[in-house]
């Protein structure tokens, strides 16, 4: 797994010998990313990464232009990881890493208060077997409504079988796409 464009195009990512990771295929991830850029969602953008695992969506996120990431991420062993990857990448001024469950506390705001303009939610499929009202990502999308700016953007990734609604709460699907045995939804929260 590497950073695929930007700052730090072909940087090698520290993994973790565990099985907690589900890393991203280089060729979904630029797939991604290219879309996040022709919506014009990455230059300075504030953005999150929950359930971030080594940090490959928000690093990438930071070499092509954002301006700070929070990721979130519960394991110790790959929080620790993920700061080594920071730390070679020179993104220490960029990041924030905040050890916790991403489906207690989202997106975290910063010391300032400022709201996320993108947040990638990446939790491990077993946790989004169910999408429907009531479930652990409709809560979590619940939350991140007081953390997102209006009209900001969350990018789910599922599995297909189990692609995210349509609307959550002030969120509505902007934009769906199916790659192989994954769905990725970018979720707009709704204009001020």
């Amino acid at each position: 797994m590497r950073i695929i464009a930007g700052a730090r195009r072909g940087m090698k990512l520290l993994i973790p010998d565990t099985r907690e990771t589900r890393p991203i295929t280089d060729r979904v991830k630029e797939s991604l990313f290219m879309i996040l850029q022709n919506y014009d969602l990455l230059a300075g953008a504030r953005a999150a990464d929950l359930f971030c695992g080594v940090g490959s969506l928000g690093l990438e996120a930071i070499s092509r232009g954002a301006a700070s990431v929070t990721f979130v991420e519960k394991s110790q062993e790959i929080a620790d990881a993920l700061e080594k990857n920071i730390a070679k990448a020179a993104f220490e001024r960029q990041s924030r890493v905040v050890r916790a469950s991403a489906f207690r506390v989202g997106a975290p705001l910063g010391p300032g208060g400022e709201r996320y303009d993108l947040v990638f939610v990446d939790p491990p499929y077993a946790m989004t077997k169910e999408v429907g009202p009531g479930s652990a990502l409709a809560d979590l999308l619940q939350i991140l409504q007081n953390q997102v700016v209006p009209r900001g953007v969350v990018v789910v990734r599922t599995e297909r079988a189990n692609r995210p609604l349509d609307q959550y709460g002030t969120f509505h699907a902007a934009d769906r796409r199916d790659w192989g045995t994954m769905s990725v939804v970018l979720l707009q929260a709704a204009g001020s």
